[in-house]
Parts: C-alpha cells; sequence; structure tokens
C-alpha cells in the first residue's frame, strides 16, 4: 500500500492532529512527519518539540479556547483522535460531542479539505454503561450494520462531523478501532503499557502473569489495532477519493486467541503464566496498591516514570479482557478501496514492548 510521497501528499498540506499527545495521535504525528507534512499538534500539554511539529495548547472542551488557537491556522486535513472519558453516556455525548463541533466551528471558513474521526468498536458493542449488554450485530463486525438503540458518543460525534461537512465542505472518514497499542503514557487506555506494567510487576515479586480475562476471551477469536496501523489507515483515507466520506474499521487483519498470545507474552518479559482458571481475575484487584511496589522498580532502574497510574490503565485491559463474547472485525470494505496495511499482532506488541524498555518505561 501507498500512502503517498513527501512530494505527492505532503508537501503544501498541513495537518492538524487532535489528541497529540495520546497513542494514536501520537503514532498520526510520526506518520505524517514520515510522509513530509507539516504539523501542528494540538492538546491540552505540549508534547516534544520535534521538526515539522508546532505544538497548540488548548482545553477541547471550551469552544472559546478553541477558537482563539486555531483563529490563526489553516490546515488542510484535520485528524481527531481525542476524547474525555465522563461518569455517564450523557456526559460522554455532551463533552466528547461538543469537543468535534466546537473544534470544527473554530475551523469553519478556513481551507479544511477532509476530517478524519477516530472511535471505536463501542459503535458495535454500546457504551461503557451498556458494553455487550443488549443485541449486537454478529461477528465479524461489518461497517453497514445499523446503530444500536442506545445514547453512545460515538454516534454523536459522527453527527456533529457530517453536519459540520455538509455545511463547511469538506470530505471526512470515520475510522472505527479495536483495541488500540501504540507508545504514550497517561492514557487512559493503553492495553500495551498496562500489561507490560503488570508482567514486569509480576517478575519483581515472582509471582505469575495472570491472564486476568473471562473464558471466552481466553478461548474466542479477537484482534487488535496497532496505532502506526491506524495512523497510516487515517492518512490513506484523507488522500484517497475512493474514501472519502466512508466509514471504516481499522484492525490489524489477523486474528489470535489469548490462550495462544498469553504465553508467548510471557517468554518475551521471562515471567511464568497462569490462564484462565474458572473466573475472571481483574486487574484492579490483583494489581490494586502495586504504586510504592513499582516506583521502587522505578527508582532502582532509572525508569522515565515512576507514578504506576499514569503507566498502567488496569480498568480498561479489564474492561477489554473480560467480555462474555467474541470481537472479531471485517477489513474488506478497506480493502475493496484499496488498504492493504497490515500487522501481526504478536509482533506489534513486542515490538512495542522493546520500545517501552529502549525509553525507559519499563525495565
Amino acid at each position: 500500500m501507498t500512502i503517498g510521497s513527501g512530494t505527492a501528499a505532503g508537501n503544501g498540506r498541513t495537518a492538524l492532529v487532535v489528541g497529540a499527545t495520546g497513542i494514536s495521535g501520537s503514532a498520526l504525528v510520526e506518520t505524517l512527519l514520515g510522509d513530509g507534512w507539516s504539523v501542528l499538534a494540538l492538546s491540552r500539554r505540549p508534547g516534544p518539540e520535534r521538526s515539522g511539529v508546532r505544538w497548540l495548547s488548548a482545553d477541547l472542551t471550551s469552544a472559546s479556547a478553541l477558537a482563539a488557537v486555531l483563529a490563526p491556522e489553516n490546515p488542510s486535513h484535520v485528524f481527531f483522535t481525542a476524547w474525555s472519558r465522563r461518569a455517564t453516556e450523557e456526559e460522554n455525548i455532551a463533552v466528547n460531542a461538543g469537543m468535534v463541533r466546537d473544534l470544527l466551528a473554530a475551523l469553519r471558513g478556513k481551507d479544511v479539505a477532509h476530517v478524519a474521526l477516530m472511535t471505536g468498536l463501542k459503535h458495535y458493542l454500546g457504551p461503557f454503561e451498556a458494553y455487550a449488554a443488549g443485541e449486537m450485530p454478529d461477528t465479524p463486525f461489518h461497517e453497514e450494520e445499523p446503530r444500536l438503540p442506545v445514547n453512545n458518543f460515538y454516534y454523536a460525534q459522527e453527527d456533529e462531523l457530517w453536519a459540520a461537512a455538509a455545511e463547511q465542505g469538506f470530505t471526512w472518514s470515520v475510522h472505527r478501532a479495536h483495541t488500540v497499542i501504540g507508545h504514550a503514557v497517561g492514557n487512559a487506555m493503553n492495553m500495551g503499557l498496562t500489561l507490560a506494567a503488570q508482567a514486569t510487576l509480576c517478575r519483581d515479586s515472582g509471582e505469575p502473569f495472570v491472564f486476568p480475562g473471562s473464558e471466552t476471551q481466553w478461548n474466542g477469536l479477537t484482534d487488535m489495532t496497532d496505532a502506526g496501523l491506524l495512523a497510516e489507515h487515517m492518512l490513506w483515507a484523507s488522500t484517497t477519493p475512493a474514501a472519502a466520506n466512508e466509514a471504516f474499521n481499522i484492525v490489524n487483519g489477523d486474528v489470535f486467541r489469548w490462550r495462544w498470545m498469553w504465553p508467548k507474552l510471557a517468554a518475551h518479559f521471562g515471567v511464568e503464566w497462569e490462564g484462565y482458571q474458572g473466573e475472571p481475575r481483574p486487574l484492579e484487584q490483583s494489581m490494586a496498591g502495586r504504586e510504592d511496589q513499582w516506583r521502587r522498580i522505578a527508582e532502582e532502574n532509572n525508569l522515565s516514570e515512576p507514578d504506576l497510574g499514569r503507566v498502567a490503565s488496569w480498568w480498561h485491559t479489564d474492561g477489554d479482557l473480560g467480555r462474555n463474547i467474541e470481537v472479531v472485525t471485517d477489513m474488506g470494505k478497506s480493502r475493496d478501496a484499496g488498504f492493504t496495511g497490515y500487522r501481526r499482532t504478536l509482533d506489534a506488541f513486542t515490538t512495542l514492548f522493546d520500545r517501552y524498555r529502549a525509553d525507559r518505561l519499563i525495565p
């Protein structure tokens, strides 16, 4: 698959990456820079200085802050990867749809050609408070499935995107990822770094690396999304006429069972492992109270992040691995439109773990 070249795709185009310090946003920044784009990186707090990147800082929940920071800017392409977790889905809708609406309103009258919105498989599974609870489409999930009859902030975000596109004249794409693994710290939904932290703590204390989830997840088929592949997909859709004004699933392209994957992850970390033992063993319980242990490990190994709360998101990994349904995703629509990107999920994990080590996030 050809994403583009620095000459054809990058030069003369400026990307605004919203949520640029997150797992998906940071991967997008890297991918865009590699393709020769100029990047405006928008987040609440600026990230590291890099050639080709200009950081914009704003509270994404403040319409006035967005309007002020974007007033002098004129991006040609927008990649929206941010979200804010709230206590109820009603609040999730108000805040997250509001961020999309206010961001696009701040760009009204500018030369925006395309807006790419990242969502996820809760489009098919339902929101957190009704997650996998009602009747859902059969797997593998296909993009043409009708919306579930429940409130869902992904649906509200799509509605805001479509309304702005109709008014402002840009094309759009929606990217429905499964569990995304990538390189970011302080993210609320990072299974890769969470499992790396779990294995590190288990090795330190001589405990086995325990699969925390359900029997269904241990034995059933599943898939995942590498953040780098998601970035390639979003860039592809934003520069490919055949992909304009479409929603796409985006997963690695392989499937696996955790009963196959778990021993391989354990071997990579050099720890003993335990699989499903009759009931879920959530990480929020088994890993509770480990902050001092992590702080000691960080000090002994000169790690870059001593705060375990910024490394591991136990609750999110428990949710993913605790589901009692099979979750696999169809990629046929993207393939038919010309996207052939692929990752082997085991390789995506091990490459990521090696990068965590190189960056002193784990020993």
